[in-house]
């Protein structure tokens, strides 16, 4: 009882900073993909360090895994690009409730590697997050920022999706911190190339940020929410994880005194809610 009540803390508390580190896409004055590579260099070193002081292991077991921990690298590098992207161009909070469509778009993808269909309920679902993101949208063109913002965080939500399926169908096996050692480090690696801002030219008070989304919103929140899977189910995970995009509201509000409107609050509980119920729906799949 009280290792499973310790690592609901350690869930909450993943799940509360991963809530903040939308708030570095405007806190930190550099371009989508330069935050996303020193993110990830920064991440991937704090990770490193960990599992050298533990004493854990760093080889994967064969080379068909050192191809899939390729593969998931770029998936990853791609959605860490466009969510800090789709958060610069729409802001926090519209921005959050655009990537967390991605519950919905799970169940649309997964069929595709079990050769099923999706369900009625599945379809609904899509439906209700349409009227959401279509709250959300102030104009119906791309050049409109927040119009953009939205449409490159739907393509970060199907990113992440995907990533998730491949990482739990063929890479289950590896711990968290393990698993995001590699995709911080491929993900650096494949987008170090065209970073604008060189290291000796950011400033110190970037660095400061840089170093706090990559030590304490990523390494920290991805080892504490691997820890609490030890105790919890992966459903139950998910449906805490729906707080997130409260959080990082709340952060924005607080911190960025970004104001949701009326339309936006709805269009989120819309989003939200049928991602609650999604993920809801699998826990009681796999329980039954």
């Amino acid at each position: 009882m009280q290792a499973h009540k310790q690592s609901l803390i350690y869930l909450h508390i993943a799940v509360l900073l991963f809530g903040g580190t939308a708030l570095f896409a405007k806190l930190v004055s550099l371009s989508a993909l330069d935050i996303t590579v020193y993110r990830t260099a920064i991440a991937g070193c704090t990770l490193l360090l960990l599992l050298t002081i533990q004493k854990k292991a760093i080889k994967l077991h064969s080379r068909r895994d050192y191809f899939i921990a390729l593969l998931l690298g770029v998936i990853v590098g791609i959605h860490w690009l466009t969510y800090f992207a789709g958060m610069q161009l729409a802001g926090i909070a519209v921005g959050m409730i655009a990537f967390f469509t991605y519950p919905v778009i799970t169940v649309f993808l997964e069929p595709l590697f079990h050769g099923s269909k999706p369900q009625l309920k599945d379809i609904f679902s899509a439906l209700v997050v349409m009227l959401g993101i279509y709250l959300l949208i102030p104009d119906a063109s791309l050049g409109n920022d927040v119009t953009l913002g939205i449409a490159i965080g739907i393509l970060s939500a199907f990113f992440f999706a995907f990533r998730n399926i491949v990482h739990k169908r063929y890479f289950s096996q590896y711990g968290g911190p393990q698993t995001m050692l590699y995709q911080t480090w491929i993900a650096c690696i494949m987008l170090c190339a065209f970073v604008e801002v060189p290291p000796l030219q950011v400033d110190t008070i970037n660095w400061l940020l840089l170093i706090t989304v990559g030590v304490i919103f990523t390494a920290a929140p991805h080892s504490l929410f691997a820890a609490s899977l030890k105790n919890l189910s992966a459903s139950t995970a998910g449906l805490i994880s729906c707080l997130q995009p409260l959080y990082g509201t709340f952060f924005a509000f607080l911190i960025l005194h970004e104001q949701p409107s009326i339309s936006t609050l709805i269009g989120g509980a819309l989003v939200i809610s049928a991602a609650f119920y999604e993920t809801w729906s699998v826990t009681r799949r796999y329980k039954q």
